[in-house]
């Protein structure tokens, strides 16, 4: 690797770095202590892609898919509805951050990445469907967690309400399945044990928020 070669990789690598230390707005929003970076969301969508069963897809694939589709962050920020950026205009800024991200690449890095990345934006194939769904079901697991470490079952229910409708690949309605019935049972003992429902909970119910996905 050529001497610039390797500087503009170095640079490429602290950028993306910057995800680490770039939260996810939405719980940021929603006053959540210590919320997760934006790397956190994509390392755990990219171990659920690692436990996709499904052999007519290419888990490789939603593995690249699941660590890029967020990458663009790194630059423009965690961009969330509550922000009142178009989502073209959101796209726009997405777009020009990796073009210059994947400037830094040598040629067929820089062409793959950029490609992933469209291919995601595009819903264009079977694996970038899939990710997208795990890119929610990674938020409303991070909504239970945050629930329970702030003991305030039913809190975060409106990025619940968000995904409504919108799972259908059957090993991820496995999971959402499961993580309802854990929660069902945490909101019934809270119930059952008295302990009252916080204010800005029933607020957010009766009047639900847009999730941070777009």
């Amino acid at each position: 690797m050529a001497a610039s070669s390797s500087s503009n990789m170095l640079q490429f690598m602290k950028l993306i770095g910057q995800l680490k230390r770039v939260p996810r707005t939405g719980w940021v929003y929603r006053k959540v202590q210590n919320p997760e970076s934006v790397s956190d969301h994509m390392y755990r969508m990219a171990m659920m892609s690692l436990t996709i069963s499904d052999p007519t897809l290419d888990k490789h694939r939603c593995m690249k898919l699941a660590l890029v589709h967020d990458m663009a962050e790194c630059i423009v920020g965690d961009i969330a509805p509550a922000d009142n950026v178009s989502k073209a205009e959101k796209h726009r800024r997405e777009e020009e951050a990796m073009q210059r991200l994947s400037g830094l690449l040598p040629d067929g890095l820089k062409q793959e990445i950029f490609g992933l990345w469209e291919e995601y934006e595009t819903q264009s194939s079977a694996e970038a469907r899939l990710v997208k769904q795990l890119d929610l079901l990674e938020m409303i697991l991070q909504a239970h967690e945050y629930e329970e470490l702030e003991g305030a079952p039913g809190r975060l229910q409106e990025f619940f309400n968000s995904t409504a409708g919108r799972f259908q690949h059957p090993d991820v309605l496995q999971l959402v399945g499961a993580l309802n019935e854990e929660r069902g049972r945490h909101m019934t003992d809270s119930q059952t044990s008295g302990k009252p429902q916080t204010a800005a909970s029933a607020s957010e119910q009766q009047n639900p928020k847009p999730s941070p996905t777009s």
